[in-house]
């Protein structure tokens, strides 16, 4: 998966990228061995520097965690989106939660960022708003159209997907369906 460099900032000298490019690479093997902590010195370690160039590029290790999940999270932005402009509002509900849930499956810091009530990235920001501008379209449509029940919000639907993502980890990845198919029709009207 190619590295996102950060947008706010100058781009990187050729050096300095390849030297963030394999702290990432650390990072996300940390990540598929199933440690979220991902220790700084560890990653600094497995990167072949010293702690403080880590520190210098991840600040904290939730800056770390939301420069994983940049790409995966741009790709669910994309996929809401959509959804909030597509025909069936119905089925694009669906399909959002169904995205929502193999995108954090995939990619465990997305998981983790996206169960973060804050974010320590201006990217990670804008990635969180317009993500949850288009739920918010998305649901407008859905409440207008007797989808949903009038009182979700956004916020609600953003809880929902972390919540659904635990729900099926704990359940061994089984009953994906069974549990959106709950979930939605919770929701409607």
């Amino acid at each position: 998966m190619p590295t996102v460099p950060p947008t706010n900032a100058e781009p990187l000298r050729a050096d300095s990228a390849r030297v963030r490019a394999r702290m990432l690479r650390a990072a996300r093997e940390r990540l598929a061995a199933g440690d979220l902590e991902l220790p700084m010195n560890a990653i600094a370690k497995a990167a072949g520097v010293g702690v403080g160039t880590v520190y210098r590029h991840f600040p904290s290790r939730q800056a770390l965690l939301e420069a994983l999940a940049a790409e995966r999270f741009a790709l669910l932005v994309d996929v809401a989106e959509r959804a909030a402009v597509g025909p069936d509002v119905a089925a694009e509900l669906a399909r959002l939660l169904r995205a929502a849930l193999e995108h954090q499956r995939a990619d465990p810091a997305l998981a983790a960022v996206l169960a973060e009530p804050d974010a320590a990235r201006p990217e990670t920001r804008e990635l969180g708003e317009a993500l949850t501008a288009a739920v918010e379209r998305l649901l407008e449509r859905a409440r207008a159209t007797g989808v949903i029940r009038p009182e979700i919000t956004a916020g609600n639907l953003q809880a929902l997907f972390c919540g659904l993502q635990h729900t099926v980890r704990v359940g061994g990845g089984t009953g994906t369906d069974r549990y959106i198919d709950i979930l939605l029709r919770g929701l409607r009207a």
